[in-house]
């Protein structure tokens, strides 16, 4: 298959530029995928709308205030990098904005009197050695929210909270897992009251997240490898209720990769591994039977996965409504379900 057989055209203004005014009071479209039904819900139904032998797994995963703004020692231009992966103590591979203007030996001040060198180059990527160690206290003082590009504002006080979910944990992750933006307290204590059972695995979200697919065919994309962990209890929940044939519900896309990844000869493993598993079309599912999942940019390989998950006529067709429908899209948007 072609990249380009995964395109749409999106009205500019559908793409949300801010999260709800209340967490949880987003649009869901519930998608069955063997009628091609469609239904218009919110996302406060879903504990009624589910069945009570579900389980849903979340991952819980928590963003990391990766984005830094440094101003260049020999021009005074700001300049723009997102930390990648950690290479050392006081080194980390970045995505620098304008990345051909930053080249080895470049110096930068940042706030909190650090500076910081390129010293090295990786393709698009960038080694910068910083003068002590960037660590999650001094990036929880200094650093800012990486809000994906498509969001077309600075990040303020109110994405510290709105760009993580009410369970995150796990300090990590490049990019909200977005599905999960919609729980809330109360959402998660009627799934409780109703016997819904929940179980959480942590992913990790890396570059993925932000590196288009630019090869024409998919079977030549490569993805970048994420770093996942499935714990005993999650372990044990999602084997039994694959062995009772009952509705296992990942919510978000990096969930899927999770348990898709993990599920081996029969069983979840337990621990941490990586992954750089890519599900597009011809991919056959092996434990998730269904999806909860907000709306995807066109071209990406999570619009691959969930085309993958419920046939990409029916997706795109879907989307052609959810977008006369005026729902919003991406990251702070509206959500769908599929079952």
């Amino acid at each position: 298959m072609e990249t380009k057989d995964f395109s749409f055209d999106l009205p500019e203004e559908l793409i949300a530029q801010y999260p709800p005014a209340e967490r949880g009071k987003s649009r869901l479209l519930v998608l069955d995928r063997a009628s091609g039904k469609r239904a218009h819900k919110m996302v406060a139904d879903l504990p009624d709308l589910l069945p009570q032998d579900a389980l849903l797994v979340f991952n819980d995963s928590r963003v990391r205030k990766a984005r830094l703004f440094g101003i260049a020692e020999e021009t005074g231009v700001r300049a723009e990098f997102l930390l990648v992966e950690r290479w050392g103590e006081n080194r980390w591979k970045v995505m620098a904005k304008r990345a051909k203007r930053r080249r080895v030996g470049s110096r930068y001040r940042f706030e909190g009197g650090l500076t910081g060198e390129i010293e090295g180059e990786e393709g698009e990527f960038r080694i910068l050695s910083f003068s002590a160690p960037v660590d999650d206290p001094w990036l929880d003082l200094h650093g800012h929210i990486p809000l994906p590009p498509y969001i077309k504002r600075q990040d303020d006080a109110g994405d510290e909270d709105r760009y993580q979910t009410v369970y995150a944990r796990s300090t990590g992750s490049a990019a909200a897992p977005t599905a999960g933006l919609h729980f809330t307290e109360e959402i998660l204590g009627a799934l409780r009251r109703r016997g819904i059972e929940t179980a959480f695995v942590t992913l990790h979200v890396g570059l993925g997240t932000f590196l288009p697919v630019r090869s024409d065919r998919l079977e030549d994309h490569k993805m970048h490898e994420e770093v996942y962990t499935v714990g005993e209890k999650t372990a044990e929940m999602v084997e039994r209720a694959h062995a009772e044939g009952r509705p296992i519900v990942a919510v978000g896309t990096t969930a899927v990769r999770t348990l898709e990844s993990a599920w081996k000869n029969g069983r979840l493993e337990r621990g941490s591994s990586s992954t750089s598993i890519f599900i597009y079309p011809s991919y056959r599912f092996k434990v998730v039977n269904s999806l909860f999942t907000n709306f995807h940019t066109p071209e990406s390989t999570l619009l691959m996965l969930v085309c993958a998950f419920a046939g990409r006529d029916l997706i795109l067709d879907t989307y052609a409504e959810a977008i006369r429908e005026k729902y919003r899209f991406f990251s702070y948007g509206d959500a769908m379900w599929i079952v």
